[in-house]
């Protein structure tokens, strides 16, 4: 759009994945993005490179931005030409002053849309397993401010008519009132002992729920110190909480995990671990660099192409992303191999390769070097070429096996695994102020690589239960200097989880 425009998107409830399709694109297209203390921190990481932010956020007692000011903004950047994204928590027309914002844009002739979003008045309840309908409980809902406008002369709440003209109430905001709210309810006719429940910082790893009754609930709420934002659920429906509920009690539920592998790879880690409750907290350790001597890949492409090579080997995913990176520069494909047979040391990288159309005639059932070894042992190699692309400074177990076998092989390092030249800070401070339960590490570079970005000053890991993928891993931690409290049996992502979940159950019992 050449024209300025505006959009109010709802960020949803907390938990980035309850963006809507429309609301992400908008984020990634904007020019301005002026957020709200509730959205999710992770939705600005979808804007664009050089795309402004503006903090707007607003607690009970302070703000950062007035409305008014809010307003002028959103005016400002509209009338300068800009795409500007007012990202709001939740549903902008609901409770989210979305209605004001609009008016203001009407009234400066700027041209505007709304993207609704996920209300935690829904969401809130539904992850802490408290439906706000139920055909045997509940036909009605209501969504109510728990904090009206302070300027108004009376409250425009119908308190008769809620208290016991609908089934379940929902009042968003309401914690500091919560005792004004109860007398109000019970005042106009609701039972003291109607189940209610709280649940704060609904939707994200942090949540916390509790349920009691009308007569009960202000004693709960200052005994389990729940505070703002949190969203209070007054109905039958409350009482389906411990049967219902599914968000909170996963195996790493508000677990703070470390994810150091790559900015491309920690995505798949990350999502492993939040399905299993974990919060991700992605720090990458590793940046690849690549370094392959061109003349060096020249020839191993031509080799493979002549069909010198009997055997190419693939110790990473990250090598075989780079191999054929040479390749396509080279103007070649996976018809390249010819007829060279391929070796994958795992799962990981037997997946890389299928990514490209090649299919490995050997993947390693221990998925680390000496796994290879094995499963190369009973092949013929005495005299047959065999290409390795891989890291640069790997370990030469692999090598020393094959030659030893009488092959004749020739490594071709394409990458190093460096300290990335962008260091995430917020990462990097919350491990270090005691932010993270759990540090993952998939690769010894990984280990080395924090080490360094650390400042020597490595205190934060001794605080941390540290979790490798596999021996290799395990011991660059031990020689770094660090315990390490779990080890995969299977040295796959999936294998590090299921390590996680397993170490969490037995920490349980």
């Amino acid at each position: 759009m050449s024209a300025g425009f505006v959009s109010l998107v709802g960020a949803g409830p907390g938990d980035p994945a309850l963006i809507t399709v429309g609301g992400a694109a908008r984020i990634a297209e904007a020019d301005v993005i002026i957020y709200d203390r509730l959205a999710n921190p992770a939705l600005l990481a979808q804007a664009r490179p050089g795309a402004e932010m503006i903090y707007a956020g607003k607690l009970p007692d302070r703000h950062t931005l007035t409305q008014d000011e809010i307003n002028a903004a959103l005016v400002e950047h509209g009338l300068a030409g800009r795409r500007v994204v007012r990202l709001k928590g939740g549903d902008p027309f609901v409770f989210g002053r979305g209605g004001e914002e609009a008016e203001a844009l009407i009234a400066a002739g700027v041209p505007f849309e709304v993207i609704p979003g996920v209300t935690s008045a829904i969401a809130a309840p539904a992850y802490a397993g408290v439906p706000v309908t139920h055909r045997a409980l509940a036909s009605s809902f209501a969504v109510i401010t728990g904090h009206e406008d302070p300027a108004k002369e009376a409250t425009s709440i119908n308190w008769k008519g809620l208290a016991t003209g609908v089934d379940t109430l929902i009042f968003l905001m309401g914690v500091g009132r919560l005792a004004e709210i109860v007398d109000r309810l019970v005042e106009h006719g609701r039972d003291a002992d109607t189940p209610v429940a709280v649940i704060e910082w609904g939707t994200l790893p942090q949540q916390r729920a509790i349920t009691a009754t009308l007569g009960t609930v202000v004693r709960a709420v200052a005994d389990t110190s729940i505070g703002s934002p949190a969203i209070t659920v007054v109905g039958e429906v409350a009482s389906l909480r411990e049967r219902m509920r599914w968000f909170d009690n996963r195996p790493l539920f508000g677990k703070r995990v470390l994810v150091t592998r790559t900015r491309q790879q920690a995505s798949g880690l990350s999502r492993a671990l939040a399905a299993q409750g974990a919060e991700p907290v992605e720090l990458p350790t590793i940046e690849i660099v690549r370094n392959a001597d061109p003349a060096h890949a020249g020839r191993a492409i031509e080799g493979l192409r002549t069909s010198l090579y009997g055997w190419a080997v693939f110790t990473s995913a990250n090598g075989v992303d780079e191999f054929m990176r040479h390749l396509c520069e080279a103007g070649r494909d996976a018809r390249a191999f010819g007829r060279a047979q391929l070796a994958a040391i795992g799962p990981g990288t037997a997946g890389a390769l299928r990514r490209h159309g090649l299919r490995a005639d050997v993947v390693a059932e221990r998925y680390v070097a000496e796994g290879l070894v094995d499963a190369l042992s009973h092949r013929v190699m005495r005299g047959v070429h065999v290409l390795i692309p891989r890291a640069e400074g790997a370990r030469d177990v692999l090598v020393d096996a094959l030659e030893a076998q009488g092959a004749a092989v020739d490594v071709l390092p394409l990458y190093v695994s460096a300290v990335p030249g962008q260091v995430a800070p917020g990462a990097l401070d919350r491990l270090r102020s005691g932010g993270v339960d759990i540090a993952t590490f998939a690769s010894s570079s990984s280990v080395r690589n924090l080490v360094q970005m650390l400042g020597g000053d490595a205190s934060a890991l001794r605080r941390t239960r540290i979790a490798a993928i596999g021996p290799v891993t395990a011991q660059a931690v031990r020689d770094a200097g660090f315990d390490v409290a779990v080890e995969a049996a299977e040295h796959t992502i999936e294998g590090l989880v299921a390590a996680l979940v397993a170490d969490a159950a037995a920490a349980k019992e």
